[in-house]
């Protein structure tokens, strides 16, 4: 008779068991939804963070240069003169500077990126790879004012005498192009500071075309090269349009990179407030111009500083808007 009792206990002791794993997954649920709740508000907090250090960045620089603004107005912008002592401010020789180093820069990084990206991910041998890899990106690592240091003392004297005195022998005296290349031939100015910032810059960009290049699915290559495309076709055709976003997002890292540079330029650019004429003009920028004058600057002076980076934040929020909007079209042509 003791059998029957053991039987009849196996299904009570069944739906006991199965009470307490439907317990301990309620448990578990709500403590995975507890740490979804955590997880999601720490990550919103620390989003959030960051737009409010950004806005605090930009009320302040505002706030301060207030002053400026109220005095000149927008003919802030396009003011040349730059009279510390009659507290007479304006934007415009740095502006010009500013974007011109910069241009100067890109002009000259970008192609090369493009050059070694390109090398290192289509045709560089295997065992170079890694090795030309990693020194470009320890190039990255570099201190800027190491570069600046480069610049004034190695690459200023070898530029004025192996690259400005003969162009400015062979196309000073051109037409409609010899004005660019004027002035003194001493290795500072507009030129000088661009091509610095282009060694700077350069880095950077191609590590990231490198990166975005080498994202391309393999059997997208592999399909180009069997229907008989070269490798610039493949390049041209295939991988550029895969990795477009990525190829325009590193080339608005180097611009920022550029706008913003200070110790490097204000090494090589000549810091003299006037307009520069030339490429072998001396000039300022923004950022030269902070590092420059703001440890003794005082009142409207300290006021008029604080403009110009403000209008730095200013160029370098419309060119990444730019940028997005360049992407947003492109994407917009191909019917994504």
């Amino acid at each position: 008779m003791s059998t029957p009792a053991i039987t009849s206990s196996q299904p009570a002791t069944t739906a006991s068991s199965m009470e307490t794993g439907s317990l301990d997954m309620v448990r578990v649920a709500k403590r995975q939804r507890l740490q979804d709740f955590f997880f999601h508000r720490l990550t919103q907090t620390f989003s959030l963070l960051v737009l409010i250090a950004l806005t605090g960045i930009i009320a302040s620089l505002f706030f301060n240069a207030w002053p400026v603004f109220k005095k000149f107005g927008l003919q802030f912008i396009w003011y040349v003169e730059w009279d510390i002592i009659n507290e007479e401010f304006g934007a415009a020789i740095a502006i010009v500077g500013t974007i011109a180093s910069a241009g100067l820069a890109m002009l000259i990084a970008v192609p090369l990126a493009f050059g070694v990206a390109v090398f290192l991910t289509e045709t560089c041998p295997v065992w170079l790879r890694r090795a030309l890899g990693t020194a470009i990106e320890l190039l990255a690592a570099v201190p800027s004012i190491i570069y600046g240091m480069f610049g004034l003392f190695v690459f200023a004297p070898l530029f004025a005498d192996y690259l400005q005195v003969p162009l400015q022998k062979v196309l000073g005296g051109m037409p409609l192009v010899g004005f660019l290349f004027g002035g003194a031939t001493n290795g500072m100015g507009i030129l000088a500071a661009g091509i610095i910032l282009a060694f700077m810059v350069l880095p950077f960009i191609a590590a990231v075309m490198r990166d975005v290049f080498e994202i391309t699915p393999p059997i997208l290559r592999e399909s180009a090269y069997g229907l008989g495309c070269t490798t610039w076709e493949v390049v041209r055709k295939v991988v550029l349009p895969y990795t477009q976003k990525g190829v325009i997002g590193g080339i608005m890292l180097g611009l920022g990179r550029a706008l913003g540079e200070t110790m490097a330029v204000t090494f090589v650019i000549g810091n003299a407030n006037r307009m520069p004429t030339s490429l072998f003009s001396p000039g300022t920028s923004i950022a030269s111009t902070l590092a420059n004058e703001f440890g003794e600057a005082a009142d409207f002076h300290i006021a008029a500083l604080f403009a110009l980076g403000f209008l730095l934040f200013l160029i370098t929020f419309v060119v990444l808007a730019l940028a997005k909007i360049l992407v947003l079209q492109t994407e917009k042509a191909k019917g994504i």
